[in-house]
């Protein structure tokens, strides 16, 4: 499943902040805007109580009393100098006294409208639908009670005869003049027995200093709100270009001064996983310069930079618009490529690798690239799974899984991922977690594999390989977990089960009568960094109670490569103990004479590529002749490995040679085989029930054997 958020980086965005902040701004005006009406027409309502009650009394007394006394309180009205109307449920005026200047009162018609009467009536809390049917029911429903509505004197010539008194007379704002602003404004008042409605104008006082204070007031928080909202904008403003620099330092690589591993990850990630619809084939490439580190201790460490930012450079312009370069660990270099496929995707790499070589420099340069390709087919299969694409650090793994398998060879290549390598490493993975279980349950088995005189046929000796008999794969090749155990340091403890098997049959043997001859186990060369080595091998053998003289301690070639004054010392400590010691595989490509010169061996074994498909090579014969020569001239014993035909047997037996190990006299066979057919327990210890037969070479003329193809003679297998 593919980790979202893992090379997910921020990005400072500018749009959206600015809009929320915006609107958070608006927000915070529209509130002061609607606090401040909300305090007015509490302030009018509070300061308008008086009068509201002066004319709810009035109207009242209309209402009821007789035509005189509704007359004599419309003459109060009139001597108070208020200006009044009342109107019928039609919105026509019955009688009125001064301006009517109600802001619903169509001054044209000369009456309220439909829908001007509904306005002041829904000021009156009327519910809507009782609007519906007004002669009925408002009445009923503002009866009892008064009800403000708006003079079309509107504040706003108010606000400005404000300004104009405050300008003129700034001395109003320190308290020193009582001068007030008058907002005009009408109370209504139901009369319920005669179904009409009384206006009854007033006027609202405030000072004009409370009322500048006010409008200061106002100003400032706006001032405020604006210069709060102008710093959000610049904050957002810095922070996306802090954002921007960030970015840029997270993703810039300090030694080719272009991007690393980090920018290469989350911008191929984004291009792999926004072209579902683009049906492209895109490769992710890991480049690596080979012998980096040479080239480092060849020159110097700002000349290899200097090299690496040319090698970028040259990819670089190599590379069509879209495609990404990075510089990751010293000498690698990520790579996302857009190809038609994997021909085109090893011709460009190809092309790559021949213009970086030819970089003139004083050194042999040379580069390595793994591939792992994502084509449509695949992206389609992902699709239809309902999965993510693999992740970014998968694909580019698998690239450099592809790089590590022309590794070995130092020349420069191009190798891309593909199953089979999957498969590698699940097998690696595989043995890995299996190993320990395979000895504690003594899943390996020891094969033997005799060692005859090619001159008398006699039994001379014996080589112990191994074999894994699994539970569920069956009978493993050693060639196929042996160079695995190598590899993670497990081979140490296959060195300590077959010396412990070895030396147990031995002792069997021996209890059983059975002719014991020297049997040799490989000790694989990580066993000789251990410096009592010598005492360990003691240790196991004399816990099993085999004499040492039936142990051979070999010792492959690679092994003198490593600290030979150790090597010499231990090996000096096994003879001394008693051991045999030999080396194996001589001649397999690692041979130095020299060592041979100051190495204490009792026994050198010839490698079998000495004697495949080489019979009529005259060079060959010299080389084993002279081989063995050297080898009888100090004064160690000679082994063949690997012969398969009379012709060979007849020749080594020529030369003196002292025994020979191949499928010509018998091929690696199991412990009971081996007990069974090559030293049975002798005849006057066994029941005379069958005829023992003495153990004949194989030949072509009595029992052909099939050339050996795994090469199960060599090392521990």
């Amino acid at each position: 499943m593919r980790n979202k958020g893992k090379y997910k980086v921020p990005k400072a965005h500018a749009v959206w902040p600015i809009l929320w902040r915006t609107a958070v701004f608006l927000t915070v005006i529209a509130l002061i805007i609607a606090v401040l009406h909300i305090l007015a027409e509490y302030v009018r309502d509070f300061r308008s109580e008086a009068d509201r009650e002066y004319v709810r009394t009035i109207a009242t007394a209309a209402d009821t009393g007789s035509p005189e006394e509704r007359q004599d309180k419309l003459n109060i009205l009139e001597q108070d100098n208020h200006a009044y109307c009342i109107i019928d449920l039609d919105g026509n005026i019955i009688e009125s006294s001064g301006a009517v200047t109600i802001a619903a009162y169509n001054d044209k018609a000369g009456k309220f409208s439909t829908s001007s009467l509904h306005d002041i009536l829904d000021e009156a809390d009327v519910k809507e639908k009782e609007i519906d049917n007004i002669k009925t029911h408002v009445m009923e429903a503002a009866a009892n009670s008064t009800f403000l509505v708006d003079d079309y004197e509107t504040s706003t010539e108010a606000l400005k005869d404000a300004y104009a008194i405050a300008r003129n007379n700034p001395h109003l704002l320190d308290g020193s003049d009582n001068a007030v602003l008058t907002f005009p404004y009408w109370i209504a008042a139901p009369m319920i027995e005669s179904q009409q409605i009384m206006f009854v104008r007033s006027e609202l006082t405030v000072k004009i200093k409370d009322y500048t204070y006010l409008a200061a007031g106002i100003i400032i928080a706006v001032i405020i709100c604006t210069f709060v909202f102008v710093l959000m904008i610049v904050s957002v403003i810095m922070n996306l270009s802090a954002n921007r620099k960030l970015r840029k330092w997270l993703f810039r690589d300090t030694i080719v001064k272009g991007h690393n591993w980090l920018w290469y990850a989350v911008n191929s990630q984004d291009i792999l996983y926004k072209r579902r619809n683009a049906h492209k084939t895109y490769a992710v490439v890991e480049l690596v310069f080979i012998r980096y580190r040479s080239f480092v201790l060849c020159h110097s460490v700002k000349e290899a930079e200097d090299l690496l930012r040319q090698v970028v450079s040259i990819i670089a312009r190599k590379l069509k618009k879209g495609e990404l370069i990075a510089h990751s660990t010293s000498s690698a270099i990520p790579l996302l490529l857009e190809v038609t496929g994997e021909d085109e995707a090893k011709a460009r790499l190809l092309d790559i690798i021949r213009t970086l070589e030819a970089i003139p420099c004083g050194h042999k340069l040379a580069f390595r690239a793994g591939v792992c390709l994502i084509t449509p087919a695949q992206e389609k299969l992902i699709l239809k799974q309902k999965r993510y694409i693999p992740d970014i650090d998968v694909l580019y793994n698998n690239a450099c899984t592809a790089g590590l398998s022309i590794a070995d060879t130092g020349d420069s290549g191009v190798a891309f991922f593909d199953n089979k390598l999957v498969d590698e490493e699940k097998w690696i993975d595989t043995v890995t977690s299996r190993q320990q279980t395979a000895v504690n349950n003594e899943e390996f088995l020891v094969y033997y594999q005799p060692k005859y005189s090619p001159s008398t046929n006699e039994l001379m000796g014996t080589e112990a390989l191994i074999r894994w008999n699994t539970p569920d794969m069956g009978l493993v090749s050693p060639y196929k977990f042996i160079p695995i155990f190598e590899d993670n340091g497990f081979i140490t403890h296959i060195d300590d089960y077959m010396l412990t098997h070895v030396a147990r049959d031995q002792r069997k043997w021996l209890n059983e009568g059975r002719k014991c001859v020297p049997v040799s186990v490989n000790v694989s060369r990580a066993h000789f960094g251990q410096e009592d080595l010598a005492e360990h091998i003691c240790s196991i053998i004399d816990g099993e109670g085999c004499p040492r003289s039936l142990l051979e301690i070999e010792l492959t070639e690679s092994a003198f490569f490593d600290d030979e004054n150790a090597l010499i010392t231990t090996i000096n400590r096994l003879k001394s103990f008693g051991f045999l010691v030999s080396m194996d595989d001589f001649g397999s490509g690692y041979s130095s004479l020299n060592s041979l010169k100051d190495m204490p061996l009792d026994i050198l074994k010839l490698d079998a590529g000495f004697f495949r498909g080489s019979d009529d090579n005259p060079r060959t014969q010299i080389v084993v002749s002279e081989a063995i020569k050297l080898a009888k001239s100090l004064k160690m014993m000679t082994v063949a490995e690997g012969v398969e035909d009379k012709a060979t047997v007849d020749f080594l037996a020529t030369e003196g040679c002292d025994m020979i190990q191949g499928y010509y006299y018998a091929k690696p066979m199991s412990r009971e085989e081996y007990e069974n057919t090559v030293i049975p327990v002798p005849e006057a210890q066994q029941p005379q029930t069958a005829e023992t037969k003495p153990v004949q070479p194989q030949t072509a003329e009595t029992e052909p054997v099939q050339p050996q193809t795994d090469q199960s003679n060599a090392g521990n297998s």
